[in-house]
């Protein structure tokens, strides 16, 4: 089967790093995967790699984190150089996100002063908040949440929300792909209903990691069921809480996914030729 050939235009993604990194930290880690795509994308692929714009405390996080530490006067530990989308709040599920409506602003913010881009791609709670974003921008996504808002779901952030522009006044056009690195789904709560139901539209592959410690793989799944198409999308790779970045397997699931995706947004809309309007021998 022939593969599926590269666009003819450069292309630009957005890149959200996980929880405690930042977008250089996680441009860092993904050098190869970077290199990986511009081959595959002779016309030209820009990633952007924005930061998280909630500072996160030595408290705030339960593991160590890299040594850049900023201290006071006094040579205590003060700040660590660790940025959030949200902070995780309760002790289990169903989990609340503060702080969501901020990260969600910034990106709004990434998305007007950078954009267009043409697809997302996050890892952790990166992955968990490309498939919110994703969904934001899509038709009628406004109307779920205010289904929900009566119930105790959060409203429409008012930072995606535009006089003009796109579908709905949305201040971006739908992404035409998400993809997801050990991402979650929001489970358990009509808080977030709004970003799952009805499904995510937006085409998203989910990347799994079999011996991953830190996203349980029932919370990874329920991103999956979020999703509109999901057969075919899911990839397991035999390691654990991290993105393959270099591993050939997945690299080019990763590229084969965004080369069909690209392909057919990009001709979608144009009517082949028809018979009728060949020229033909007889």
């Amino acid at each position: 089967m022939a593969q599926t050939p590269p666009p003819t235009r450069p292309i630009k993604v957005l890149m959200l790093h996980g929880f405690t990194q930042s977008g250089p930290l996680f441009h860092a880690k993904t050098r190869a995967l970077e290199k990986n795509l511009a081959k595959a994308f002779p016309a030209g692929i820009s990633l952007h790699y924005p930061t998280a714009p909630i500072r996160l405390l030595p408290a705030d996080v339960p593991f160590p984190v890299s040594s850049s530490t900023l201290t006071n006067d006094g040579g205590d530990a003060e700040e660590t150089d660790a940025w959030a989308w949200w902070r995780r709040k309760g002790e289990g599920e169903p989990y609340r996100y503060e702080g969501i409506e901020q990260g969600l602003a910034h990106l709004a913010d990434v998305l007007q002063k950078e954009g267009p881009f043409d697809g997302v791609i996050g890892f952790s709670q990166g992955g968990a908040c490309a498939a919110m974003l994703a969904s934001l921008l899509e038709p009628d996504r406004r109307a779920a949440f205010e289904a929900f808002y009566p119930k105790g779901g959060m409203s429409y952030p008012e930072s995606f929300e535009a006089d003009t522009g796109y579908v709905e006044g949305t201040i971006h056009p739908p992404l035409k792909f998400a993809v997801s690195y050990s991402g979650f789904a929001a489970r358990g709560t009509d808080l977030y209903k709004g970003f799952y139901e009805p499904k995510i539209k937006t085409p998203m592959l989910h990347f799994l990691g079999t011996l991953d410690a830190v996203v349980e793989e029932a919370r990874s799944l329920a991103l999956v069921a979020a999703c509109e198409e999901s057969k075919g999308r899911v990839v397991y790779h035999p390691g654990g809480h991290f993105l393959p970045s270099s591993q050939k397997a997945y690299v080019a699931a990763l590229i084969g996914f965004m080369k069909e995706i690209l392909h057919k947004a990009d001709n979608e809309g144009k009517k082949e030729e028809s018979v009728e309007d060949m020229d033909v021998p007889f």
